[in-house]
């Protein structure tokens, strides 16, 4: 068409009333191979040319519509008011370009409105400036826009309520817990007096019930916090070796009562680092404390080295162990939320599905990454790689 309606040497389309019969040869024809309605108005706001698609959309026989103008298609309302339908159908053209882009509404023969979109391109004709509309029905369109609005209303709505629920939830598991903890810590160094095997075995088991309850309380809050945009990354400066030997510090007591080595590869330079330390360490944990749980004898290391990717220092982590290993078609399960591998060899050890899942999201949150390699019966190694400077 832009061929057409820039040509120099285009025909006269002839104005209504009709006084004429000379028509652009081709106009009509493309019209009606076009898959909008097409509606062609002259500078007095007439019509000169509809297609099919025209008839059908507003219900109107094409001759009852060619020559009249073209706020017989737009309600009162609209075409009344400053700028309406005339107007917008009168800008002033130029030759071979898009004039206007709005949505209104079209008033169909019965008196029914729908709402529409129009894009107009003016030219020139012989006996003056000419537009053409292009106008497509946007009722299925409004009708989808607004039951998506009420969807993202109802789960805003869901969000504040779940937000709200976990606040208030937090609070009201938390203080027990940590209330069941302390005292079970009090009685088993025996401040109140001596414990029996049977006792210091049932308390035992309380206090590591007490926690298992409350790290899965926490993973679920960060989770919450990390999926809802509110978990942000407060970067700090430090030394990734200071970090590493805090998680070391916190597991190694853990991995003694295992009779298991747990040993430290750090490089001797200092390696500075600014981003989430809170992060960092809690996804050192998760990794490490796993390594623990799936390592039957042998050990767990932790190493740390540097390196540069494209101009950026990117730091690596290494968390190996030399426990149960993972096979090839279960490793994709790995970071899935509330998963855990059913191996025989680990059905035994409790856990709440979500330590990989929110390492992922805690790596995610200081532009790192976790990649695993594992060889079942033979050991896993994972290793998280991020920037030594935390991304906004």
């Amino acid at each position: 068409m832009p061929s057409l309606i820039e040509s120099d040497n285009a025909p006269t389309i002839p104005v209504y009333p009709p006084g004429g019969t000379a028509w652009i040869e081709n106009i009509p024809e493309i019209l009606e191979r076009a898959p909008d309605a097409m509606i062609v108005v002259d500078r007095n706001g007439r019509i000169v040319l509809v297609n099919a698609r025209a008839e059908e959309l507003f219900g109107y026989e094409r001759q009852e519509m060619l020559g009249r103008s073209v706020d017989m298609l737009v309600p009162d309302r609209l075409w009344r008011e400053p700028g309406g339908s005339r107007g917008l159908f009168s800008t002033t053209p130029r030759r071979g370009s898009n004039d206007a882009e709005s949505d209104l509404y079209g008033l169909r023969r019965d008196g029914s409105e729908f709402p529409l979109g129009i894009r107009l391109s003016s030219f020139e004709a012989k006996d003056g400036p000419m537009v053409i509309a292009s106008i497509h029905n946007l009722t299925e369109q409004r009708r989808l826009e607004n039951e998506l609005r009420e969807k993202i209303a109802t789960l805003e709505q869901s969000k504040q309520a779940k937000d709200h629920f976990l606040a208030s939830i937090s609070h009201e598991l938390r203080t027990p817990l940590n209330a069941i903890i302390g005292f079970a810590g009090t009685l088993l160094m025996r401040l109140p007096g001596p414990l029996t095997a049977a006792q210091e075995k049932q308390l035992r088991i309380i206090e590591t019930s007490a926690k298992h309850l409350l790290s899965l309380i926490n993973d679920v809050l960060d989770l919450a916090k990390i999926e809802a945009g509110k978990m942000k990354p407060q970067a700090e400066r430090f030394t990734c070796q200071e970090a590493i030997r805090e998680v070391a510090e916190t597991l190694r007591p853990l991995a003694e009562r295992r009779k298991l080595g747990f040993d430290l590869e750090l490089p001797p330079d200092d390696i500075v680092v600014e981003t989430d330390r809170r992060a960092l360490v809690q996804i050192l944990i998760n990794l490490a404390n796993n390594a623990i749980k799936f390592t039957l004898q042998g050990g767990v290391s932790i190493g740390l080295a540097q390196r540069e990717d494209n101009g950026a220092t990117m730091i690596d982590i290494r968390v190996s162990d030399t426990g149960i290993g993972i096979k090839p078609e279960d490793q994709a399960k790995l970071f899935q939320a509330f998963t855990q591998l059913d191996a025989a060899a680990n059905r035994a050890v409790e856990g709440t599905g979500l330590g990989l899942y929110l390492c992922r999201k805690l790596a995610s949150l200081i532009g790192g990454h976790i990649a695993v390699r594992s060889e079942y019966g033979s050991g896993s190694v994972f290793t998280l790689s991020f920037p030594a400077k935390c991304p906004n």
